[in-house]
């Protein structure tokens, strides 16, 4: 393997995955309890990864010529499943096992399983406060005199739990909370923490959460679409003690859709009038964006994906009049297996219209949980190569999101296939190996 790389970085440079890797997860709901079972599964053989590119996917290395495809998990040091200790905290006293049970995810015979392990993770009280998430009511909340103490709290779980493993990754899976835009108190640090001296409303509990890990050094990723790290006081804080972060909101179902038709139409230059979008969900999830406050967050996450595949400011014939459309309805009934439901009014060549109509029943923590998996990982990884790490934002993990995190003044970049190689190719830069093009030129010479 080549050790050099573009800018004289060498994938020398890269700290080993020694150790434990703790992984710390905000809210020990449905997508969270999957990941730690899934995880669990895993390691004692009696299920597969399946959904996660860290684990199942291979990488090209040089020409097609070469035959060369490693696993990723074989190419990069990434930490091994073996290695994850789990840890977290909830609003519920429930351990592991019995929030997983209530979630209803994942089959009781699997569960059975893992028992003990699952029983043995014992959520902290939690950081909570109802006016964010209207229809959820905690009984394990910490209480401070201040958000500032809040999040001093938050700060010693986080160097506790650094006492029992090597390195830690810090996730959250909590629900959504009420839209929130930046304010003054966001834009920096020093502004922020006066901010939580002084409970300022705009600071919700996962910027809490988010301040205390960035503050540790810790990566932060966020799987909901609440404004939690995409704010200068948080970039701040990320460069400042080479704390990755990236996007927001896990890119599952509905929205994965999108980034794979929507991109299809733009290359073959399809027109787009109109594209209406619902979901039926009966998780907590869909009990809290049930709530108009929470809805408008995810609405927001939903929303721009188009616009940025599509670019209708230079393609107004074929997308500027765009009618986008979503909606999402709470049915208990349907519990953690969502449908996603699109209607897509396109149309082709004079003009002539068409349809396209999409139902995609599927299991949205089932989707989530390798999702999760790759992050915390990926993050491990970013955390330990200073050639990203001193970045702050992780443009590479775009694929992931649905709202990609990007430096001032880009735009996110949505289409997923464009997302996947961006992320390969970083891996490659890293490892000093070349990028690929797809060129393909050479073979014909």
């Amino acid at each position: 393997m080549v050790s050099e790389v573009q800018g004289g970085l060498k994938a020398s440079d890269i700290a080993p995955a020694k150790g434990k890797l703790g992984v710390m997860v905000v809210g020990m709901g449905a997508v969270a309890t999957t990941l730690i079972a899934g995880v669990e599964a895993v390691r004692r053989g009696l299920a597969k990864p399946i959904g996660s590119l860290s684990q199942m996917m291979t990488i090209r290395l040089g020409k097609r010529t070469d035959e060369n495809h490693p696993l990723i998990k074989d190419f990069a040091p990434l930490a091994s499943l073996d290695d994850i200790v789990f840890t977290g905290w909830d609003i519920f006293e429930d351990n592991v096992y019995e929030a997983a049970a209530h979630a209803k995810v994942i089959d009781q015979d699997h569960l059975s399983q893992i028992k003990p392990f699952l029983e043995a993770i014992q959520p902290m009280p939690a950081v909570f406060d109802q006016h964010y998430v209207k229809r959820l009511n905690g009984t394990r909340v910490k209480q401070g005199k201040h958000k500032c103490d809040l999040a001093q709290q938050v700060i010693a779980d986080i160097q506790n739990f650094q006492k029992t493993v090597d390195r830690v990754v810090v996730l959250w899976a909590g629900s959504t909370e009420i839209f929130l835009e930046p304010t003054a108190v966001h834009q920096s640090v020093a502004a922020f923490e006066k901010g939580m001296v002084d409970n300022d409303p705009s600071i919700a509990p996962s910027q809490i959460y988010a301040y205390a890990a960035l503050k540790c050094g810790v990566p932060f990723a966020n799987g909901a679409p609440n404004l939690t790290v995409d704010l200068p006081c948080m970039v701040e804080l990320s460069r400042q003690n080479s704390a990755p972060i990236t996007g927001k909101d896990f890119k599952t179902g509905q929205t994965f859709i999108k980034t794979v038709l929507a991109p299809a139409f733009k290359a073959r230059m399809l027109g787009v009038a109109g594209w209406y979008s619902t979901n039926i969900l009966g998780n907590r999830d869909g009990e809290v964006l049930d709530d108009p406050e929470s809805f408008k967050t995810k609405e927001e996450s939903k929303l721009g994906v188009l616009d940025y595949i599509l670019q209708p400011e230079l393609y107004p014939e074929l997308y500027k009049d765009l009618y986008h459309k979503v909606r999402i309805n709470y049915y208990p009934p349907r519990g953690d297996n969502k449908e996603g439901w699109d209607n897509i009014d396109i149309f082709g060549w004079l003009g002539y219209p068409m349809q396209i109509k999409v139902d995609f029943l599927c299991r949205d923590s089932i989707l989530a949980a390798p999702i999760a998996l790759d992050l915390v990982l990926f993050l491990d990884l970013a955390k330990r190569t200073p050639a990203l790490a001193n970045l702050g934002i992780q443009e590479w993990l775009s694929f992931y999101w649905k709202s990609p995190q990007v430096a001032e003044g880009l735009y996110p970049e949505h289409d997923l296939f464009i997302q996947l190689m961006k992320l390969k190719n970083t891996l490659r830069h890293i490892m000093g190996e070349d990028l690929i093009t797809h060129l393909g030129l050479d073979y014909y010479d």
